[in-house]
């Protein structure tokens, strides 16, 4: 573990609690009414301001996400005009853009104003994904992951853990991810909010550990392995334990619609255990 190095990635949740799907696990939908921040585009100053933050604390990945289904004519103007200003102040960010689903020629646009990455889950398996989700199909998603590698841009692509979804499941999101052959895997663990129809995660940390280990061995070949959220719900203070079972990614500072820790708790984490932090793509 020793020669390990850590690649830190921060979100800026651009525009937040729009969505009309129904995603069960997601308090960015509207149907669920949860008590979360709602706003349709948060100002370019703001974001080009957690930018900066972002990289001063260590982030070398910058992820620009959308409550939304897909990219549409204006989502699409407003990301590529973010990036675009983002790109200008030559901060050393890889920009990703976390849009939902997406055609090539959109994925193409975002490419000409400076994103470098594309972030589109799985979430789960193709079997267990329309008992979590009614208003899009498995297949969009897929479809759109496949779009960003003929786009010519690095695919993102994971899932959620603690859903409900059965071990048969996760096997088969995994192999399903291992088709795509994306350069970074986001694992997330499941964060219940009382607004939403699931029930709490189930699993426990040994189990997430595990689940860790399994999404490195059935894609060796990825990159990144990036346990994202639910990193600190599912493994508390001493989270450091996921660089043994595989992971050598994170994300830092707060997610979408929930707090994380501080960023530099985060690194002194790692840099205790005598790791070292990414500091080129």
């Amino acid at each position: 573990m020793k020669d390990k190095t850590i690649f830190l990635c921060a979100i800026c949740n651009i525009n937040s609690g729009t969505c009309n799907e129904d995603c069960k696990f997601c308090s960015q939908s509207v149907r669920y009414k949860a008590d979360i921040e709602r706003y349709k585009q948060k100002p370019i100053g703001d974001i080009l301001e957690e930018a900066r933050a972002a990289r001063k604390n260590g982030a070398l990945g910058f992820c620009l996400v959308t409550s939304n289904k897909g990219l549409d004519d204006k989502v699409l103007e407003f990301v590529s005009e973010v990036a675009y200003t983002i790109e200008k102040e030559k901060l050393g960010l890889r920009l990703i853009a976390c849009n939902g689903t997406a055609t090539k020629e959109q994925l193409l646009e975002l490419k000409k104003n400076g994103i470098k990455a594309y972030n589109h889950n799985l979430e789960t398996s193709r079997e267990f994904y329309p008992k979590i989700c009614s208003t899009h199909s498995w297949e969009e998603r897929f479809a759109t992951c496949q779009n960003v590698n003929e786009a010519g841009l690095v695919l993102i692509s994971g899932g959620i853990f603690g859903l409900g979804e059965t071990h048969t499941d996760r096997l088969s999101m995994l192999n399903s991810l291992k088709e795509l052959d994306p350069t970074s895997v986001p694992i997330n663990f499941y964060h219940h909010n009382p607004a939403l129809h699931l029930q709490p995660n189930p699993l426990t940390r040994e189990e997430a550990l595990q689940l860790v280990r399994l999404t490195r061995q059935t894609l060796p070949n990825a990159q990144r392995i990036m346990v994202a959220g639910g990193r600190e719900l599912m493994f508390g203070e001493n989270w450091s334990e996921i660089f043994d079972y595989g992971a050598n990614s994170i994300v830092i500072g707060n997610y979408l619609t929930t707090p994380g820790a501080k960023p530099e708790k985060d690194k002194e984490v790692i840099e205790k255990l005598g790791l070292k932090i990414a500091t080129k793509v």
